[in-house]
């Protein structure tokens, strides 16, 4: 700790959806990673080597982002960028999970998906 700063630890990121526990379902695919704690309206996952978990929150009017952006509709807040060894292996695996394809790719070596909630993610080689 650095003199006259507390310790900051990034825990979890916590996406919005319409259905926590149906969203974490399709992470807990994706990931392979265990739920660690559920509400209703509320999941968390840890990935079983530790590091950042991703908990999922129910909330009454979400609107899924549109990506790519466009003026005058619900931005994203933030994407998920998720480091794969074979891009087409993690795609299809994504896919089969729930995941959509984005029909705008803006490079070759990167693959923009939707998860069912609609949040744009991002699948990238090694």
């Amino acid at each position: 700790m650095v003199a006259g700063k507390p310790r900051f630890e990034l825990a979890t990121v916590v996406l919005d959806c319409a259905d926590a526990p149906a969203l974490a379902e399709f992470y807990r695919r994706l990931l392979g990673w265990e739920v660690k704690a559920s509400e209703p309206d509320w999941v968390l996952l840890r990935c079983p080597d530790g590091g950042t978990g991703l908990s999922f929150q129910s909330e009454p009017g979400y609107q899924a982002p549109v990506w790519p952006e466009r003026p005058e509709e619900q931005q994203k807040m933030l994407h998920l960028d998720i480091r794969v060894d074979d891009l087409a292996e993690a795609e299809a695996h994504a896919v089969a999970a729930g995941a959509s394809l984005a029909k705008f790719q803006p490079q070759d070596d990167v693959r923009v998906l939707f998860d069912p909630a609609g949040h744009p993610f991002c699948l990238f080689l090694h």
